[in-house]
């Protein structure tokens, strides 16, 4: 670290220079980007998916799409019987039929079966397919385009409604604008100023923010190249904007908050620097490390789109790290002090803490206190975290019900009206069942119609059902295949197609979740085993330490337990989802959300186990007291953590503003696991648990050391432990 310093104070003109170039070429890259990424989810190899696939290759649409459902309603006093209705609604499906495009499933013009119609005959309700358009489902339009045709073809005062799950998503939320991911960035980069401003009562707030977005479009511009490679999901561009504003900031306050501290110890701008950059700037690419770590959970996953995401993630850290580690230091010692106005006439007075000393004293009386009552302390924290965790057990992987993405309009009213006649909303997730050429298609939905959780079984004759080679069943269970009830159907399916239809093969989004899930989730123990190797060796080399990084390891995943149950409580419970968004209880988390939220969480809470154990570590070598290196260790950096922790913060609550659910489901879970890291963990359980383990904290043993490639520490005795009021009054060095 100092030979890169002194190279980069030696040619700050061309660190400068090359830096504008990636700036200039970055925000060109950012314009570029969203055009070049990939909406597909799949899943290659899996049996659902790859029965979705052979669907849509054949027919253009169905298979993971689902499908829209027109609901009619005849006229008062009006049936299915009633002279002239059966013809018309006839011609009405008939005529959607149509468009070659559609695959339609509806009494009587596709199929005779009469459980179509239910409330007494008078609502009938059809199934229509459309051309597959990726997770974003079936062309907005379509519904619309159908509830006219059939309007136009029935008669006066009927009552036409579409709904689906499309439907249903549609209405619950505004389609973002084309420059969201802009506004939200902006949004997050106002609360990190004002986070910022307060912090340093400076112009220095500016540096962070640039920082952050020097990082954001270089991560963009590899973007860019990585789309040559791979196909990279859109989620990447909210993450890109979103979470590199968080790292990177954090990461240029350690260091900024470190060389203010040396400037405020008589050392001028240079030597602030170097000084700076030898310890904060070490904890930095030790923190870079460890979240791009917890990215390679997304990399080892047999998964395109995960994986994708995790190649673009890993970017992240490494650009924040690499803009903090050069430029940041070429700024600090040219235009630094001018920016430090008007707080930098008091610098002399700067606690390590934060501007004046009360903010110091806080945190080294704060830290004195954990410290003194540890057992207090510990259990405070566990009554917290293990309920919390307790509830994460109760995490159900799927898609959220029907009921809660819409609350109002048609197609929620549709909806109303089939679940009021008696047809479960299964039918908004029907089981597609692809049999070869040669299979009696009737006698076979004769058979799936006897499934336990099918309320209906059909095959309709032409062209849309069926090929030289092959034909369809449409399978409608009682319960929606996002939930535990048709998740069995789809199973139970699955098992008479294996049994009695030979080549039968079962695909709709429901076998493909089936599938995605344990495709994500089976090689899981696998991916945390080799994150938590590689992490620990990061950590052990940092800390110089094997218990202090076997302990940041397991409160680590503590705390990732805990946000999980969070969204356990406020998501799939709706203790605040309603309160908050106006969403009710979703019952299930998306598949990919948990796996996703681990992977950043991971690196990301890591961050600040570095920011403070990195600074014990230091304050130990010095003293030889772990009770000084609590207290003087948390003191310093007690408050750059909580506002570090407030700015992540704020980035993914403005993340949290954006329409699409699974989006705001795992904001929530970035955001709460942060906020308990910062709080509940690095201000509380950390310091207790150093102080109770004592001496046996900073033990690394010959043999570790010669593998680690560091230098052995075998503590001495600890030193008589100073007073309250020794540790609260004692001088930054």
């Amino acid at each position: 670290m100092p030979r890169l310093t002194q190279f980069l104070l030696r040619h700050k003109l061309a660190v400068v220079a090359a830096w504008l170039v990636v700036l200039v070429a970055g925000g060109a890259a950012a314009g570029v980007v969203p055009d070049r990424l990939s909406q597909e989810f799949s899943f290659p190899g899996e049996e659902g998916y790859e029965a979705n696939l052979a669907i849509l290759e054949a027919y253009g649409n169905g298979g993971p799409g689902n499908p829209l459902v027109p609901v009619v309603e005849l006229p008062e006093g009006t049936t299915v019987d009633s002279p002239g209705t059966r013809d018309a609604l006839e011609r009405a499906f008939a005529g959607v039929a149509a468009d070659p495009r559609l695959r339609v499933l509806a009494w009587p013009a596709t199929t005779g079966d009469r459980r179509l119609v239910v409330d007494g005959g008078q609502t009938v309700y059809g199934l229509v397919w459309g051309p597959f358009q990726g997770p974003e489902g079936g062309d907005p339009a379509l519904g619309e385009t159908v509830a006219a045709g059939l309007r136009a073809a029935l008669p006066p005062g009927t009552t036409v409604r579409v709904t689906g799950l499309d439907q249903l998503r549609a209405t619950a939320a505004e389609e973002p604008a084309d420059t969201g991911v802009l506004v939200e960035t902006l949004a997050g980069f106002l609360g990190a100023l004002l986070v910022l401003a307060f912090v340093f009562g400076s112009f220095l707030a500016l540096v962070p923010l640039l920082i952050a977005a020097v990082a954001i479009l270089t991560t963009f511009l590899a973007v860019l190249g990585l789309t040559g490679l791979v196909e990279v999901s859109f989620i990447v561009q909210f993450l890109v904007a979103l979470i590199g504003l968080g790292v990177a900031v954090d990461y240029s306050l350690l260091v900024v908050t470190r060389w203010r501290e040396e400037l405020a110890g008589g050392h001028d701008r240079e030597q602030a620097v170097h000084r700076a950059m030898a310890t904060a700037g070490r904890a930095v690419v030790t923190s870079g490390g460890t979240v791009a770590v917890g990215l390679l959970a997304l990399v080892l996953l047999p998964v395109p789109f995960l994986r994708s995401i995790g190649y673009a993630g890993l970017l992240i850290p490494l650009a924040a790290t690499l803009a903090t580690l050069t430029l940041l230091p070429v700024l600090l010692a040219t235009v630094g002090p001018r920016l430090d106005w008007p707080a930098g006439r008091r610098a002399r007075r700067l606690d390590p803490g934060g501007r004046g000393g009360a903010a110091g004293r806080l945190w080294t009386g704060w830290a004195a206190g954990v410290a003194r009552h540890r057992w207090l302390a510990t259990l405070a924290a566990l009554a917290v975290l293990v309920p919390l965790c307790v509830a994460a057990f109760g995490l159900r992987l799927g898609e959220p019900p029907a009921a809660v993405l819409a609350q109002s309009g048609p197609a929620r009213e549709a909806l109303d009206t089939l679940e009021r006649a008696g047809v479960g909303s299964g039918a908004l997730t029907p089981i597609e069942v692809l049999v070869p050429a040669g299979t009696d298609r009737q006698a076979a939905a004769d058979r799936l119609a006897g499934v336990a959780g099918v309320q209906l079984a059909a095959a309709p004759t032409g062209p849309a059902w069926q090929r030289d080679d092959s034909g369809l069943v449409s399978v409608l269970p009682a319960a929606e295949t996002s939930g535990d009830e048709g998740e069995a159907t789809v199973e139970r399916v699955r098992d008479l197609a294996a049994a009695e239809l030979p080549g039968a093969r079962v695909g709709g989004s429901g076998a493909l979740a089936i599938d995605a899930t344990a495709s994500l989730y089976g090689s899981f123990p696998l991916m945390l085993a080799v994150v938590a190797a590689v992490t620990f060796v990061l950590l052990a080399r940092a800390f110089r330490s094997l218990l202090l990084a076997f302990k940041a390891i397991l409160l680590n995943l503590l705390s990732i337990g805990a946000a999980y149950g969070v969204l356990v409580l406020v998501w799939q419970e709706g203790y605040g989802s309603e309160a908050i968004w106006g969403i009710p209880a979703t019952g299930a988390i998306a598949m990919w959300v948990p796996l996703m939220a681990f992977a950043f969480l991971y690196g990301l809470s890591m961050d600040y186990e570095v920011f403070l154990l990195a600074r014990m570590r230091e304050e130990y070598d010095a003293t030889g007291s772990t009770q000084t290196a609590i207290v003087q260790g948390l003191g310093r950096v007690g408050r750059l953590v909580t506002c570090a922790a407030l700015i992540l913060f704020l980035s993914f609550a403005s993340m949290a503003a954006i329409p699409e659910l699974d989006v705001k489901i795992m904001a929530t879970a970035l955001g709460a696991g942060i906020l308990i890291d910062a709080t509940i963990l690095r201000a509380l359980l950390v310091p207790a648990l150093v102080a109770l383990l004592g001496r046996w904290n900073w033990w690394l043993p010959p043999w570790a050391a010669l593998v680690l490639r560091v230098p052995p520490s075998v503590p001495a005795p600890e030193p008589e432990e100073p007073s309250r009021e020794d540790l609260v009054t004692t001088d930054s060095r």
